[in-house]
This record gives structure tokens, sequence and C-alpha cells, in this order.
């Protein structure tokens, strides 16, 4: 939930919050990664035959998909303080570019952040913000742009995501739901220019931009463009799930249920 400023009444969900409302099956894959877990475990062969140790090594296995996405929310944190640090540092602001590269270092995770700079060279990205907070009013919700710059001589909203690689090296394509993720970031009616004090103002840059999923990877990236033709149709679905998330809202503040009650006032006849 977003507030109009630091320490505001909350009162709009984020753009992540109502995509999340659409259902996502993961029990293949979370079994998928429990058993992944257990045949790779070192003490696997010694624990064969003891029932005891096997049953502590299941349950250890049972949480691999959640300790995996925990794991990668983390690291995508750090991807994109790096990525938010070296747009700063292009545009001559306030920047902590030395910290965030220390905190990769520690997790040998600088593939990510050589893959980013490479990607600003390749793309001749010229930044003009990051970490953009933005607001809409009619609809109600707000969310947070990664970078707005011109990409090509073209003005475009750019959404990263961190990702492993596939079988052949190659770095794995976002999910397609966040082309519902850049096009309500483009429908802003507004942007923050101070949290702290509350102001905002109208958002400059209109409908007609570019909207980019760039793939970071260890070993390199992959830079996606969605396909205006179908932008009416993931903002009807953005839409959709918005007023699922406002129901879900409502009658979760308002408490209410079922209501048991007795039988109506009066003699009841007996049956024969």
């Amino acid at each position: 939930m977003y507030a109009r400023q630091v320490g505001g009444q909350v009162s709009v969900p984020s753009i992540t919050t109502v995509i999340g409302v659409e259902h996502m099956d993961l029990t293949g894959w979370a079994g998928y990664m429990a058993a992944k877990s257990l045949a790779e475990h070192g003490q696997l062969a010694e624990a064969l035959g003891d029932q005891t140790r096997m049953r502590r090594l299941v349950r250890e296995s049972a949480s691999a998909s959640e300790q995996y996405r925990d794991q990668t929310a983390t690291r995508g944190d750090r991807v994109h303080d790096y990525a938010e640090q070296f747009a700063l540092g292009v545009l001559g602001e306030p920047n902590e570019l030395r910290s965030s590269r220390e905190q990769l270092a520690a997790k040998d995770e600088l593939g990510f952040a050589r893959s980013l700079e490479a990607w600003w060279k390749d793309y001749r990205v010229e930044p003009i913000a990051a970490e953009v907070t933005v607001w809409n009013e009619t609809v109600g919700y707000a969310g947070t742009i990664d970078l707005i710059a011109r990409v090509g001589g073209r003005l475009a909203l750019v959404d990263y995501k961190t990702k492993g690689t596939d079988r052949d090296g190659q770095v794995k394509s976002p999910d397609a739901k966040v082309i519902m993720q850049l096009v309500a970031a483009a429908k802003a009616e507004e942007r923050s220019v101070d949290p702290v004090a509350g102001l905002w103002e109208a958002w400059p840059y209109g409908t007609d931009v570019m909207l980019l999923a760039v793939a970071l990877g260890e070993g390199g990236s992959r830079t996606f463009m969605a396909p205006p033709a179908s932008l009416p149709g993931y903002w009807s679905k953005f839409w959709a799930l918005h007023r699922s998330w406002k129901a879900h809202y409502e009658l979760a503040r308002s408490g209410q249920g079922l209501t048991e009650i007795g039988p109506p006032p009066g003699t009841v006849e007996q049956l024969p």
C-alpha cells in the first residue's frame, strides 16, 4: 500500500499488489524444488535407512521453494539498488554506488553489475530519472518505475528483472505479466517530487512511451519491448484485477461474513 507522503495514511495498493491478485499455481514448481533439494542434499546417502534422519532431510527440503524465493528476492533488491545508484551517478546526483557494489561483491554477484553496465553502453541509455514513484488517482494505485530514460532516442520506461540462466546459458526471459506492470506505470497521473513533504506534480511524459523489460543475468542481459498492440488488453486485465483487489479489500475491512440465525419465533408444528 502507498501513502501520499512518508508516514501518511496508506490509501492505494501498489501495482504489484494488484497484479498479485491473479492466482498462479506453483505447486508443480514447489514439488520439483523440494525433490531437487533432497536429491542433491549432501547427507542423503548417510540418511538412507535411517527414518529419523530422512524425515529431517525431507522437512528441510520441503521449504526449498520458499528459501529460493527469499534468496532471489533479496538478490533482486541488491541488483535493483545497484541499478538505481548507477543511474544516480550518471545523472550526477548523490549516490552510494561504491557501497552497493561492495554488497554485490560480498555475495559474488558482480556479474549482474557488469551486465547492467554493458546494457547501458550497448543501448546508449540517456537517463532522466531513477526509482520514480507514480500515482493514479482515477483508478486508485501507485508504483515505482525503475528507470525513465531515452533509449535509442526514444522515451522509455524501464523495469529491471534479475533472472537466472537456462540450460543453454541464456538469460531467462521475464514473465509476460511485466507488461501489465509497465502499462500501469505508463498510465500514471502524477509523480512524486518530495516524498517527505508529500509533494507531487502532474505526470510530464504522456503515454507515448516505449515500455522495456530488461532481464539482467550474471552473464549478460536481454531486452524486451511491450508490443503496443497488446497494451489495451493488458490494461483491461490490470483494471479488472484492481476491481477484484478492491472488492477483497473492502470485504476484509468490513469483517462481515455469514451470520448465524435461529428459527423464526412462534410455535413450530411437529411433522408427523
